[in-house]
């Protein structure tokens, strides 16, 4: 650690750029982290340089549960003030003064950063990765739970030399010493909000693309998935090129890196200039075609504008980031797939907002405590129909005209506001009043708007309403002026799709003409089973998992013939195909009994903390409805009741809480519990109690 302060010292400049926030500055930080992973700890310091504005009698920092070995002012020893939530250091600052102070520290964050895989015996699954969502990087840095205080942070990270170190801002050195670990500098030009500030690090290799404009993108994966790095990133150079040109600002940070993380929380976060993303977004070329990366790489990446250069107040003004970066991706998805593809992907979030407005639960966008779906879908939609109000270059010249205005800066809705009103020259009250400040969802408006935008849509809602005959499937699927979107949403209405119909769809030449058709079939007709089976391996994993499951219930007697043609078919990465053929092997008697210990091991391995939620929640799924969850099991269950991702902690709590009122089960879990520690058995001594 005596070199990581060192290295610190001698890289530390005086060149600032920062925000005023009411009478002290922070302007620059100089962040060294150290860490102990079996120990879930982090061994850190931090030199802020701030001014001071007006006279002040003390400076603090948010910092959650964190011992403090060193402070000093200005090279000075100094008292401070240390409570679970905050540090403060108690000094006559005068305006106009500028100050030097530094922290050292100890923190075992209890969440924000996540020591993955250090506690198993899986060799170089190991990795440390941070989550600051809003303002909890106080739980691992002195900082600011506020984002309104934006600082040009620079990182100096001391790794383990086997490990590659991702972070904020460009690398200017690693060190290379056989005898030590490697130190990592990283070096931000400009000011950023803290709850922004991330790093990870892990096993990685990566991808190196170079936009238009020159802006390095590092494209990082895990070394044995050197063949899934084309489809998990295809269209990125493409989205990037897109973006600055269609913003119409540069990108603001030196350099771009994605880096996939084990057991992320969410499907993806916008730390500046280095988003993460949950590894189960890592495919092949078949995945692509049901569950790909596009979307979240865009909106990840319009974040590092709306969201990141210019940031919200507060969570009033939500929407500034989340309907934003929302509608960028699905302008690059329009740039990708097609216009059609853009606006039926609109009338999709429009139907459901509709729904959810009819009941009277709709939100307003300055609502601070609305749903993602309001900030994201509603949010996308307002600015849609903003850009058709006042004209597509009036638009495009308001979003830069804001951006430039407000760059580094926070802002409020009405700052956005006003800066169209003034590029456009109209009151845009209405507009507010409507799509901002109103609870409905305005269907009838929107219907309007994709009439006017989509001829497809002309096309469906003419036929909808009556004024056009209606078509047969055959029909649909061979009239040339129907795109694939128009097909499949007037295939949607059908509910009475026959035996004789069915075959056009799953002979179409389209893959997801077929998966409809996969996805309508439920029990298969004798007349369709050879259409059907031509579905088992089809170009989908989707669709192969539906005619599995279909075609295996409704053929006993071919069952052993579709599991031994699919048995090495793993399916999407969370393995949903692979977990659904372990359960229908086992509970096919004939089908190779001296290897049912072996699938049923398989799928209990699945429950492990070495896979990712989606992956576990499957497996516990299944094993519980066959009634096959076994020690092991019950151990990774009680376990998963823990788990940092509140999703799929309490799925686990409620498939513990079910199978506690069966009292075989419930003696199975106190027999396993015994194996387990204190921390591992938080939730379940809640029970116990009971």
């Amino acid at each position: 650690m005596k070199k990581l302060i060192f290295t610190l010292f001698l890289f530390l400049s005086l060149n600032a750029f920062g925000q005023h926030q009411d009478k002290v500055d922070f302007i620059k930080a100089k962040v060294y982290l150290g860490f102990l992973p079996k120990e879930k700890k982090i061994k850190g310091g931090v030199i802020y340089r701030f001014h001071v504005l007006q006279n002040v009698d003390s400076v603090f920092f948010d910092a959650k549960n964190m011992d403090f070995s060193k402070v000093e002012l200005d090279g000075e020893k100094i008292d401070f003030t240390a409570t679970e939530k905050t540090i403060s250091i108690t000094q006559k600052f005068k305006a106009g003064e500028s100050h030097k102070l530094m922290i050292q520290y100890i923190a075992k964050p209890k969440q924000t950063v996540y020591f993955i895989g250090w506690d198993d015996e899986l060799e170089g699954n190991e990795q440390i990765w941070t989550q600051g969502q809003g303002k909890y990087t106080s739980h691992w840095l002195p900082s600011f739970d506020d984002m309104e205080e934006k600082v040009e942070f620079d990182l100096t990270i001391e790794a383990d030399k086997k490990y590659q170190v991702i972070a904020n801002g460009k690398l200017l050195l690693k060190t290379d010493n056989d005898e030590e670990d490697a130190i990592w500098l990283f070096d931000m030009k400009k000011p950023m909000s803290s709850y922004l500030l991330a790093f990870a690090i892990g096993i990685y290799q990566k991808q190196i693309l170079t936009s238009e404009s020159g802006i390095i993108i590092e494209n990082y994966y895990y070394p044995n998935d050197s063949l899934k790095v084309e489809p998990t990133y295809r269209n990125t150079k493409e989205i990037f090129d897109f973006l600055e040109n269609e913003i119409g600002v540069p990108y603001p940070w030196q350099d771009y890196k994605q880096v996939p993380v084990h057991d992320f929380l969410y499907a993806g976060m916008e730390n500046t200039s280095a988003t993460f993303f949950s590894d189960a977004y890592v495919i092949d070329s078949t995945s692509f075609i049901d569950r790909n990366y596009v979307n979240i790489n865009a909106h990840e990446l319009a974040h590092q504008w709306f969201g990141n250069l210019v940031t919200e107040k507060n969570s009033e003004h939500h929407w500034l980031h989340e309907g934003f970066a929302t509608y960028y991706a699905y302008l690059a998805e329009k740039e990708i797939f097609g216009d059609d593809y853009f606006y039926w992907k609109l009338f999709d979030t429009a139907i459901t907002l509709g729904d959810i407005s009819e009941k009277g639960e709709g939100q307003s966008l300055l609502n601070p405590k609305a749903s993602s779906l309001t900030f994201y879908e509603k949010g996308a939609w307002a600015l849609a129909i903003l850009r058709e109000e006042i004209g597509d270059s009036a638009f495009k010249t308001g979003i830069k005209a804001y951006l430039d205005k407000y760059q580094y800066k926070n802002v409020t809705v009405t700052d956005f506001i006003n800066e169209m009103e003034e590029v456009s020259n109209q009151d845009l009250d209405s507009f507010r009043r409507n799509w901002l400040e109103g609870d409905l969802f305005l269907m009838e408006d929107l219907k309007e708007y994709l009439k006017r935008n989509s001829a497809t849509h002309k096309i469906y809602y003419d036929l909808i309403s009556g004024n056009s005959k209606e078509f047969s499937p055959s029909e649909i699927l061979e009239n040339p002026k129907f795109s694939l979107q128009l097909k499949l949403a007037l295939l949607s209405l059908r509910n009475d799709l026959s035996a004789l119909e069915l075959p056009v769809l799953i002979t179409s030449d389209n893959v997801k003409v077929r998966q409809f058709a996969a996805e309508k079939m439920g029990k298969i007709q004798e007349s369709l089973k050879e259409d059907a089976e031509a579905l088992l391996l089809d170009d989908s994993y989707v669709t192969n998992e539906i005619m599995l499951y279909n075609l295996w219930s409704s053929f006993e007697q071919d069952r052993v013939m579709y599991l031994e043609e699919t048995k090495d078919v793993v399916g999407l990465p969370n393995k949903s195909f692979r977990q659904l053929w372990l359960t229908l092997a086992l509970f096919t008697p004939e089908y190779k009994p001296m290897e049912k210990v072996y699938f049923h091991r398989e799928l209990v391995g699945y429950t492990s903390a070495v896979y990712n939620p989606e992956v576990r929640q499957t497996a516990f799924q299944y094993l519980s409805e066959i009634n096959a969850l076994n020690d092991e099991a019950l151990v990774n269950l009680i376990k998963a009741t823990n788990h940092h991702s509140w999703q799929f902690r309490n799925y686990a709590r409620l498939l513990l809480d079910r199978l506690w009122e069966n009292y075989e089960q419930k003696k199975e879990i106190e027999k396993v519990a015994n194996q387990l520690n204190s921390a591992d058995l938080r939730y379940l001594k809640t029970k116990l109690k009971e």
